[in-house]
């Protein structure tokens, strides 16, 4: 059970409603509605993360998977998956990236790019700051956009994880899907 009840989202002022409406009824959007005009800006920022972003998806995908696993968040990591099999994601290249919280991700699956990506996703969740070869190495083979979007994702969705596990947010009873029958927000599609 999770640590505080969930927010009515009927109960959601007009602005939170807008950016609610038409998701998904996942609990992490209705313990997050907590948050009030912070909520707004969590809700858009992550929005923007999943639609809006130059990075490749599976590429996005890959990066929310290993803080899910770094951070130890089974809800993060068990609706992940899910998007990462829509975007592409091999799953061998799903259970390499989850199955090593505690050391690197197995290289094999991975090209060079995304080998690089990990390993900069491993030393900004452990780290804070990933070391300047390790930076440069990955800004010669990422343009500014897409790399400091590696980090706005690696940030957020550490930001996400610190939600969901300090709040204990419970997976949902079975699928839960959108209006249309769709898993919309989260595959980051109308």
């Amino acid at each position: 059970m999770a640590r505080i009840p969930y927010f009515d989202l009927a109960e959601a002022p007009p602005e939170l409603h807008a950016l609610l409406d038409g998701r998904p009824p996942l609990n992490i959007y209705r313990m997050v509605a907590h948050g009030g005009a912070t909520a707004q800006g969590f809700l858009g920022l992550g929005s923007s993360i999943l639609r809006h972003s130059s990075l490749p998806a599976r590429l996005r995908e890959l990066v929310i998977l290993r803080v899910g696993a770094l951070c130890g968040s089974t809800y993060e990591v068990t609706q992940h998956r899910r998007v990462a099999a829509q975007a592409g994601v091999p799953a061998a290249q799903v259970e390499a990236v989850l199955g090593h919280p505690q050391g690197s991700a197995d290289k094999e699956p991975f090209d060079s790019l995304e080998h690089r990506v990990l390993d900069f996703t491993d030393a900004v969740v452990r780290q804070v700051k990933a070391p300047p070869e390790m930076f440069d190495a990955l800004a010669a083979l990422l343009p500014p956009q897409q790399l400091m979007e590696v980090v706005m994702t690696i940030g957020y969705y550490m930001l996400v994880c610190r939600v969901l596990e300090n709040f204990e947010v419970e997976l949902e009873d079975g699928n839960v899907l959108d209006s249309h029958g769709r898993w919309s927000e989260i595959l980051g599609k109308n």
